[in-house]
C-alpha cells in the first residue's frame, strides 16, 4: 500500500507538471502494486485468523521496523525529506493512509481475541505507546504541509 500511494502521489506530481506520459506510467505502476496491496492485506486477514497470536507478533515487527525502499543509499535523508515536502510520502500519510486502515479497520488489531501473553504484549505496545508517537508525527507533518500550501497560496 505505501508503494501504491508513493507511485500514485509520484504520478500527479508529474501530471502537476505537465508530463502526461510520467503520470500514465506511474499510474500504471500504481494499480500493479494495488493488486500485490490487496494479496498480501487479505493473506494477512486470513493469516490473522488461522493462527492470531503468530500473525500479531509478525506486525508487530514489520510496523515497527518498516523503512521506505532505499534506505542505506547515500544521503537517503535527504531524499526521504524532499519526497515529504513534495507530498509523496510522508509520516502523515504513513500513518492515516496505511497503518490506521489495516491495522485498526481492515484487521481490526484492537479486537482480535485469544492471543497469547506475548502476542497481547505486543499489540498493546503496537495500538499505544508505538501509535502514539507515529500520529505525533503525522499530526506535525499535517502542520508542516498546510504551512507550505498557505505560503503557496500567499505567493
Amino acid at each position: 500500500l505505501a508503494t501504491r500511494i508513493a507511485h500514485f502521489n509520484t504520478g500527479k506530481m508529474l501530471d502537476a507538471q505537465g508530463d502526461q506520459a510520467g503520470f500514465n506510467i506511474m499510474k500504471r505502476v500504481a494499480a500493479d502494486e494495488n493488486l500485490h496491496y490487496l494479496f498480501y492485506r487479505d493473506l494477512g486477514k486470513t493469516a490473522i485468523e488461522l493462527n492470531p497470536s503468530a500473525m500479531v507478533l509478525a506486525i508487530d515487527r514489520q510496523v515497527r521496523k518498516f523503512e521506505m525502499p532505499g534506505t542505506g543509499i547515500v544521503d537517503f535523508g535527504k531524499h526521504a525529506k524532499a519526497i515529504a515536502r513534495a507530498g509523496i510520502y510522508d509520516y502523515e500519510i504513513h500513518y492515516n493512509k496505511i497503518l490506521v486502515p489495516v491495522l485498526k479497520k481492515y484487521w481490526g488489531l484492537d479486537k482480535i481475541e485469544g492471543l497469547s501473553p506475548e502476542a497481547e504484549q505486543a499489540r498493546e505496545g503496537l495500538l499505544g505507546e508505538f501509535m502514539l508517537r507515529l500520529s505525533k508525527a503525522a499530526n506535525r507533518s499535517l502542520e508542516r504541509k498546510q504551512k507550505r500550501q498557505a505560503q503557496l497560496q500567499e505567493a
